[in-house]
């Protein structure tokens, strides 16, 4: 019995690449996306949105869009807010300067006397087919008056700037302070060196593959019920029971099926899903809505948009002082609470990243432009902390001379200083980010660059070396998760988890976690996901899916077995101190009694073994990594290309290092994008998105990388607040490779002469942008 459960652990437990369950579904067309889900009678609605980055509205003719074929209902901001429809929430729980709430526009399901950004959804169509509503759409006539506009944080932020509402006249939707200002600038007073830079993170667009897609309608016993494309279930349901709409708890229910890609954009309700669900509960007929590419260029939440005046204040040994911030956040026209809690806090959590910097002094204010909001992308603040520490550490060494290897193991918080708190008081649990770094030193062949150098020079190209060393925090800040397991007569075991998939391989790994348990062939394992009706739990952000809902899968399988055995003992008139379990048995210690699980089950009175479990893990968890690039530059055209990327990543325990590797190099290219070539961009004097489409916006490409991409883990440090020793690892390939990137490009152009221009480098690291300093 034991070597069973050996055998099975060894081909589908912890530790193995065990194959995507989800794969084979995907692979054959038979995956349930949203939009595959099409109940009788479904309508289908259209959005008019704004072409205006600022306006009053003056009036909505829907006279001629009602009178079209097909055409069931067109609503404009007015009738929903006549129906009581409520704004979504916004950023109040945190505060403008002097104690005042947080200020944001009111963010309706449809624009309401105003718009504030183009694309904004200003009404809505629905009509019996997609081309009835669009047609009809084109025929909704809104009168604007168009207002002053401003896109950018330095115009947002100047004296007599349009403001875009009454309750922040300076545009500053909230700040934070963190630190201490006195003892910074005694620092600073002191330093033998001081460094510093003006740090551009610039906007990006998340690019799912599958757009936004919410289908709606009454189910039978007059629920509302929602099937849609999103990491967070409970998190919609609960914004239209408790703020939108209004409705009991009791009379909503959210699934999700399958997801194309999420990246943290995925979280949350937005306008759209409020204003499907109002049509559906109005006519009581489903109704869907799948956005266009275009519509998620305009109006889905964007990533980053920051800038920064950093300094560090350095002893003559290399050893940092002290950190100064002073940074502006773009969020867009409406602060959410996830837009400014990014920026304003989690971002900060890490900014001292791996480096023991106790003296700290910063400040950061959210600003309110007329641009899409931002919220959640993948690495949610902590990639725009890392890309700034990372940048000042390489240029402090070239400022002050010392070797950037040496001023990182000078400044490295050690193993003895673990549990180790940073001056954000954020505690790290572990940690040996010089043993990181020394193994990620060998992978990349570092002390070989110098004849690889030579060769591009050769060529007639530059090439550069650049490092990251960092840390990140993992946890969405919930810690709690609830898990089911049903052991059912029919040989299988049913889980329900409330995280979700979106292409990261979740339900395999959950799968594997029962395994370890259980020890029963992983087909008899079935996960399932993405249901309120069948548990609330947070969903899946921040890094978290693993470490909080594997660990509640952990621990109510664990669980289970305790019960099921109380059970075995009662059918086999045994103390439960007897019983033993193994490979799916129950046995009686010391005789051939015993009883199969899926045996017991059939005898319960439900025909199962069924088991509600709500667990919590006691915090978050501190992945860290070292990720070193080699890029080439083209001295004729300013064209960078990858040649060599290697990391080495402690993300502890490894459940499955086939979906670890996945996450990291998926990761790592979308931080590649952000460093040499993404970026959304607004219009200064007109406020028009510049790249509203992939034939403007470049997205990454598989040309990018041209050499060695090599990807280890280091496991011999596992978290200390989970019961499965893991740390998150969704976003730790983003946040090393965007700064590692950016110093190697640095470091090829001051090995060519070009040192002076290191420090003003911006991203995305265009060929245009590099050919500008190769011809200066």
């Amino acid at each position: 019995m034991v070597a069973d459960t050996l055998e099975i652990a060894t081909r589908f437990g912890s530790g193995q690449a065990v194959k995507r369950l989800e794969d084979e579904g995907l692979l054959k067309g038979v995956g349930r996306y949203t939009d595959d889900v099409v109940p009788q009678g479904q309508l289908r609605l259209c959005f008019v949105r704004s072409p205006y980055p600022h306006a009053r509205i003056v009036s909505v003719d829907t006279s001629a869009a009602k009178a079209m074929p097909g055409v069931v209902c067109v609503a404009a901001g007015a009738e929903l807010v006549a129906a009581g429809v409520k704004p979504i929430p916004g950023s109040a729980a945190f505060k403008r300067a002097g104690g005042a709430p947080g200020a944001t526009p009111p963010r309706r399901p449809l624009a309401h006397e105003r718009v504030r950004f183009v694309g904004e959804a200003v009404a809505l169509v629905v009509a019996e087919t997609m081309q009835q509503a669009r047609d009809a759409a084109e025929a909704v006539m809104v009168d604007y008056e168009e207002l002053p506009q401003v896109v950018d944080l330095d115009g947002a932020t100047a004296p007599g700037a349009p403001a875009l509402c009454d309750e922040a006249p300076d545009n500053i939707a909230a700040e934070m302070r963190h630190g201490n200002e006195a003892a910074t600038a005694a620092a600073f007073a002191q330093a033998a060196h001081t460094v510093r830079l003006s740090v551009v993170n610039q906007r990006v667009a998340a690019l799912t593959i599958e757009p936004r897609s919410v289908l709606a309608w009454v189910a039978e016993d007059g629920r509302l019920t929602l099937n849609m494309s999103s990491q967070m279930p409970s998190g919609v349901k609960n914004s239209l029971c408790n703020d939108v709409l209004g409705l009991p708890r009791d009379r909503v229910r959210v699934t999700v099926g399958d997801v194309g890609g999420g990246f943290g954009m995925k979280t949350g309700i937005y306008p759209e899903d409020a204003a499907v669900a109002w049509a559906a509960h109005t006519l009581g007929r489903p109704v869907k809505w799948v956005a266009d590419r275009s519509e998620e260029f305009l109006s889905t939440a964007h990533g980053r948009d920051q800038q920064c005046e950093a300094e560090m204040a350095l002893a003559a040994d290399g050893k940092v002082l002290a950190l100064r911030l002073r940074t502006l956040a773009n969020v867009g026209a409406y602060a959410t609470g996830t837009g400014v809690a990014i920026q304003l806090m989690i971002g900060p959590w890490v900014q001292t990243s791996v480096y023991d910097i106790q003296t700290i002094d910063f400040h950061y204010k959210a600003v309110l432009t007329n641009t899409a909001p931002t919220s959640a992308y993948r690495g949610a603040g902590r990639p725009e902390a890392i890309f700034l520490m990372e940048r000042l550490m390489d240029e402090a060494a070239r400022q002050t001379g010392i070797d950037r290897i040496a001023l990182r193991r000078r400044n490295f918080i050690t193993p003895a200083q673990m549990p180790y708190k940073n001056a954000m008081g954020q505690t790290y649990d572990t940690g040996q980010f010089e043993k990181v770094m020394d193994q990620g030193l060998a992978l990349a062949d570092w002390s070989g660059f110098e004849a690889r150098a030579a060769q591009s020079r050769a060529q007639g190209k530059l090439r550069g070396l650049g490092i990251a060393t960092f840390l990140e925090w993992t946890g969405g800040n919930v810690f709690e998760e609830r898990v089911t397991v049903d052991v059912k007569a029919d040989g299988t075991i049913e889980v329900f988890s409330a995280v979700n998939q979106m292409g990261q391989g979740i339900a395999t790994t959950l799968a594997q976690l029962v395994v370890d348990v259980f020890g029963v062939p992983i087909e008899q394992v079935r996960v399932v996901l993405g249901d309120t009706d069948r548990g609330d739990g947070f969903g899946s952000a921040g890094s978290r899916s693993l470490f909080t809902g594997g660990s509640a899968m952990r621990v109510g399988s664990e669980r289970t077995v305790e019960h099921a055995k109380q059970l075995a003992a009662r059918e086999l008139e045994a103390a439960a101190d007897d019983i033993t379990y193994a490979a799916g048995q129950f046995k009686v210690r010391g005789t051939d009694l015993g009883i199969g699980l899926f045996a017991l089950a059939a005898r319960q009175p439900e025909g199962r073994i069924h088991m509600d479990s709500t667990s919590a893990v006691s915090g978050p968890t501190w992945p860290n990594g070292c990720h070193i690039s080699e890029v080439e530059v083209d001295r004729a055209t300013g064209a960078v290309q990858v040649v060599r990327y290697s990391s080495v990543n402690d993300v502890g325990r490894v459940v499955n290092p086939m979906i670890v590797r996945g996450q990291l190099d998926g990761g790592a290219v979308q931080g590649l994008g952000q460093a040499l070539c993404e970026h959304m961009v607004y219009d200064r004097d007109t406020g028009q998105p510049v790249t509203g489409s992939l034939m403007d916006y470049c997205a990454p490409r598989a040309d990018l990388l041209a050499g060695d991409f090599v990807t280890e883990m280091d496991e011999s440090t596992p978290c200390k607040n989970n019961p499965l020793g893991v740390k998150g690892v969704g976003e730790l390939g983003t946040i090393g490779a965007t700064p590692s990137v950016v110093n190697a490009v640095a470091d090829a152009l001051a090995r060519g002469g070009f040192a002076a221009a290191t420090p003003g480098l911006q991203m995305p690291l265009t060929a245009g942008k590099l050919w500008q300093v190769l011809a200066a």
